[in-house]
């Protein structure tokens, strides 16, 4: 690190000091109010071969992702699901 150069939060004029800092110190004690992050969580779901293969070759013909018609199929069927239930 530059001689000149502090980090901006700890002050520190060296890695070996930056280290220590942190060692000690929270990132979560100098939010700097900026917006927060969202995350998408993605999960594995195990489907049988054949099954995966049929679909695999449905989004290739439309030109998708096998993630996007599967996504797709799913809140459809979930929709479905929901108005089913409503009524």
């Amino acid at each position: 690190m530059a001689e000149s150069k502090l980090s901006s939060i700890s002050k520190a004029d060296s890695l070996e000091k930056i280290g220590e800092f942190w060692d000690t110190h929270d990132f979560t004690d100098f939010d700097s109010g900026g917006p927060d992050v969202e995350f998408e969580f993605a999960c594995a779901v195990p489907i049988e071969s054949g099954l995966y293969t049929s679909v695999e070759k449905i989004a290739r013909l439309r030109g998708v992702r096998i993630e996007t018609l599967v996504n797709l199929w799913l809140q459809q069927r979930v929709m479905e699901e929901a108005q089913a239930q409503a009524a």
